[in-house]
């Protein structure tokens, strides 16, 4: 029996980067496989199992930054 994946669009931030792994059919168009802001894809897409969060990038996140020497 396979594993079903189910995720709600509230488990991300708006402003987060995650990645489409598959085509994504929807009324509004056609989304295809990539990386997006969360706020950019429908809901179905999160529902469906088809994002994934992927890690914050350092440039992207100033507070994940290192200390600065002095």
């Amino acid at each position: 029996m396979p594993l079903e994946r189910r995720l709600s669009r509230s488990m991300f931030l708006g402003h987060q980067l995650v990645e489409l792994r598959q085509l994504c059919l929807t009324a509004e168009g056609v989304f295809e496989p990539g990386q997006y802001l969360a706020k950019d894809l429908p809901d179905i897409a999160f529902t469906m199992g088809l994002v994934e969060a992927l890690p914050p990038s350092p440039d992207q996140d100033p507070s994940a930054a290192g200390p600065t020497s002095s």
